[in-house]
């Protein structure tokens, strides 16, 4: 199955992370298949951009968000 789920970056004590579509079964910074967007929860303010043409997209062909990316989405 396709999700839409964080993956991390930055380094200790700074992570930043990517929105990216990826199979389920991969680990979680593993490949990926498309990235459409990041969040940075350590800048002030927060930063969150996502690609809400390509997000919308993969819902409609049966992605599924993960929990905090659905919370991200929402806002």
């Amino acid at each position: 199955m396709t999700v839409i789920r964080l993956t991390r970056m930055g380094r200790n004590k700074k992570p930043f992370y990517r929105i990216v579509v990826t199979d389920s079964r991969k680990r979680r910074d593993s490949g990926w298949i498309e990235s459409i967007g990041y969040f940075n929860p350590v800048a002030e303010p927060k930063v969150l951009k996502i690609d809400q043409e390509r997000y919308d997209y993969w819902l409609s062909v049966g992605a599924k968000p993960s929990e905090k990316v659905a919370k991200l989405a929402a806002k």
